[in-house]
């Protein structure tokens, strides 16, 4: 039986990156097309996916409501770019490209690039576990990124246009400036270089952890209850982190899919209940503007930041 995903894979690489490889004279990318269309159509099977789930919650059970929804509207287009298009391309071309030369470079000078199976022999035929701890390795290192972005001055300008939204949803997730996406990809290839994930398994981790840092995101009253929170982050813990501090008030819940390292790192708070969200700090465009005024927006603050350490 074909795969429906590998026939339409097929498609856009004939029909489409092929002649715009050949017409950009780039078909020294030829090899990697028909993996950076196969995982842009999981991409979009995701985005369908995140819809069909978290619509009906946020409508269920909405934290919030709101008659203007412009401000969603510009996620939307966020979302769009980042799984659809600028997210594919370097979690697998780049990503892809990159391990391959250098695990060959390592091999021609007689070092063998380590894996999970290699450092632990049982592992071998179980690729649902190794599955689990590539995630959880690489939820750590999300952790720490994110916690950091949030103690640098510099950084915080840019990653305040994630936190400025005051109208979050399911697509509020993929709200982030483009210097700061950058950054993340860079720190998520290199911790997944550094443990060998799989260069095919690669974008496959990071679809999974995307949709549930989705649905971390809705905008619905859902708690996954004492022992679910402490496994899973739910929309509930997840807003406590967007949640507009009270005075005397820490930012908590790092975290993007495991709660563990919230705990492990005394960052976990389980007490607060759906908080508005939103920085009444951040420059108003950042909240409410464009996709270009946002971005913008996160540069001019870069540029006033830089050097800077948030208390």
């Amino acid at each position: 039986m074909t795969d429906p995903f590998d026939t339409l894979a097929g498609w856009i690489e004939e029909h489409l990156l092929l002649p715009l490889l050949y017409a950009i004279g780039g078909m020294a990318w030829e090899d990697v097309a028909y993996g950076w269309a196969l995982f842009a159509v999981y991409g979009a099977t995701q985005v369908a996916l995140m819809y069909a789930v978290c619509v009906p919650l946020e409508r269920w059970r909405p934290v919030e409501r709101w008659a203007d929804r412009r401000a969603v509207l510009t996620d939307v287009l966020y979302t769009l770019i980042a799984r659809i298009g600028v997210l594919p391309l370097v979690t697998f071309v780049a990503f892809y490209r990159i391990q391959v030369g250098l695990n060959g470079w390592l091999t021609d000078h007689g070092y063998v690039p380590p894996t999970l199976e290699r450092l632990a022999p049982g592992l071998l035929g179980h690729p649902y576990v190794t599955f689990l701890i590539y995630a959880l390795v690489l939820d750590l290192a999300d952790y720490w990124r994110h916690r950091l972005s949030h103690r640098f001055r510099w950084w915080y300008a840019l990653h305040a246009l994630h936190h400025a939204q005051r109208q979050m949803t399911f697509w509020s997730d993929d709200r982030n400036h483009l210097l700061d996406d950058l950054i993340a990809a860079v720190w998520f290839g290199v911790i997944a270089l550094a443990i060998g994930v799989p260069p095919l398994q690669f974008p496959l981790l990071v679809l999974a952890l995307r949709f549930l840092e989705s649905l971390s995101h809705a905008n619905a009253r859902l708690s996954f209850g004492w022992l679910g929170e402490r496994l899973l982050i739910s929309p509930r813990f997840h807003r406590a982190h967007h949640g507009v501090l009270a005075a005397g008030q820490r930012s908590c819940n790092y975290g993007a899919v495991f709660p563990v390292w919230d705990m492990a790192f005394g960052t976990a708070d389980f007490s607060r209940d759906y908080p508005a969200t939103g920085d009444p700090d951040a420059e108003e465009s950042l909240a409410s503007g464009g996709y270009l005024a946002q971005q913008w927006a996160g540069i001019r603050g870069l540029v006033a930041a830089f050097g800077g350490v948030r208390s």
